[in-house]
């Protein structure tokens, strides 16, 4: 079918490099393969009309950010990089034997194909959950829409999921005084793949503090709907409910790939690559949420670098992969956390120290770092991520771990400059 298309609807010249996905990977890839190459054809396609960072749609939900400050490229970013950029569309298909992409009403024949096109809100099977009026997602810039002035009418609202999404969520919409926000979470605590329970503790009480109400290790039943399906209440499974007018899900997402259905791209919840960013498929490659690793803005952006050097026949490779690094800041409270933050069993040592200046837990094992949790006072943590990645043996780190610093690892070269000593 799709070479019956092809034959018809053919673009006039393949392209050299085509691009899948507007976010993080997409365009630092985009951008890269201009640099590296700047007589290329790049073409960009994104379901999106806008460039935005998704980790920052909750400061629009708080009003503390507009839609256009939560762009993260110039202005005339596709002009100046001479990238035709293809807006509000879906891809249909994808025949790698023919090396053409089929959207709702063009097919476009490529040379190099990179695949970032993200995830989306996974919504849990619960009861009456995906067919409720006024049940969102905090994934883009049209459900991020339907919050606020959802938020703006309304008495009650609950959030269901603790992840960095619900927790986002949770914080923008604190910010309405006469919304009463709930947190549902089947966890013990929230954060619980970021933060231990102590730390997480703090974000808690500041929640809670602020009008939050929170309902830990929670199971839902069902939604309870009015007639016309707007969502009423939260049944829980012991049978007590909850009033809410609408509903944030943030449990998980699913990446967007449908469309590699058919082909020989290996997908294992999500779409399989090599260090160097390429798919089981030849001249296809894959950045970002949609290869269903950690999905941290850093190694997203450095996927999207190292495939369009590969793109261009210039050997690159994710030489860092370390992707255990989780910064935030809520309420005013600064927190990192790195590599594990729990021990995975009885031979890993645990210390902790709480002061004035924060709060600081090391896991270690046979004098190696190997995670650490840092509130408040976030310094040196740097380093710390440069010991935990590359499982460096300190002696006596037992006795030291709390004085380990930038001036340990550093030493002075002949010809005056610093360098590591590690």
């Amino acid at each position: 079918m799709l070479d019956k298309i092809f034959n018809m609807f053919k673009s006039k010249k393949t392209i050299d490099y085509v691009v899948l996905g507007a976010s993080a990977a997409g365009i630092n890839a985009a951008k890269t393969l201009r640099e590296l190459d700047k007589d290329a054809s790049i073409v960009l396609i994104s379901k999106d009309e806008k460039i935005y960072s998704r980790c920052m749609l909750h400061h629009v939900i708080s009003n503390h950010k507009t839609i256009e400050e939560i762009n993260f490229v110039e202005p005339n970013f596709m002009e100046d990089n001479n990238i035709k950029w293809i807006k509000n569309r879906n891809v249909k298909g994808l025949d790698t034997n023919s090396k053409i992409i089929e959207l709702e009403d063009q097919i476009l024949e490529y040379d190099k194909l990179l695949i970032a096109t993200g995830a989306s809100a996974f919504v849990p099977p619960i009861k009456h959950l995906r067919d409720g009026n006024f049940v969102y997602t905090l994934r883009n810039l049209d459900e991020l829409c339907k919050i606020k002035e959802k938020a703006s009418t309304s008495k009650k609202a609950v959030v269901i999921g603790a992840g960095l999404v619900g927790i986002d969520a949770l914080v923008g919409l604190l910010e309405y005084e006469n919304l009463e926000v709930s947190l549902i979470y089947t966890e013990e605590y929230i954060l619980n793949k970021q933060l231990d329970k102590y730390s997480a503790s703090t974000y808690e009480n500041k929640f809670i503090e602020k009008g939050a109400k929170l309902y830990p290790k929670s199971s839902i039943k069902e939604i309870v709907l009015e007639n016309n399906k707007d969502v009423k209440e939260v049944k829980f499974e012991d049978g007590t409910t909850i009033e809410c007018d609408f509903i944030v899900v943030a449990t998980g997402v699913s990446p967007n790939a449908d469309f590699v259905t058919g082909t020989n791209i290996e997908y294992n919840r999500g779409i399989v690559i090599n260090d160097r960013c390429e798919t089981t498929e030849d001249n296809i490659y894959a950045a970002g949420d949609v290869v269903g690793k950690n999905a941290i803005w850093p190694l997203a952006v450095k996927q999207g670098i190292v495939a369009a050097y590969n793109m261009v026949g210039k050997d690159k490779k994710i030489e860092d992969s370390f992707a255990f690094k989780n910064s935030m800041n809520f309420m005013g409270v600064a927190t990192v956390s790195l590599g594990i933050t729990n021990p995975v069993d009885d031979t890993y040592s645990v210390v902790s120290r709480c002061d004035v200046k924060g709060y600081k837990k090391f896991i270690y094992k046979d004098n190696v770092i190997c995670g650490l949790v840092s509130q408040g006072d976030i310094s040196y943590t740097g380093t710390i991520a440069y010991l935990i990645k590359n499982k460096l043996e300190i002696p006596n780190l037992e006795n030291r771990i709390f004085d380990i610093g930038y001036a340990d690892f550093i030493e002075l070269k002949e010809n005056g400059e610093f360098c590591y000593n590690i």
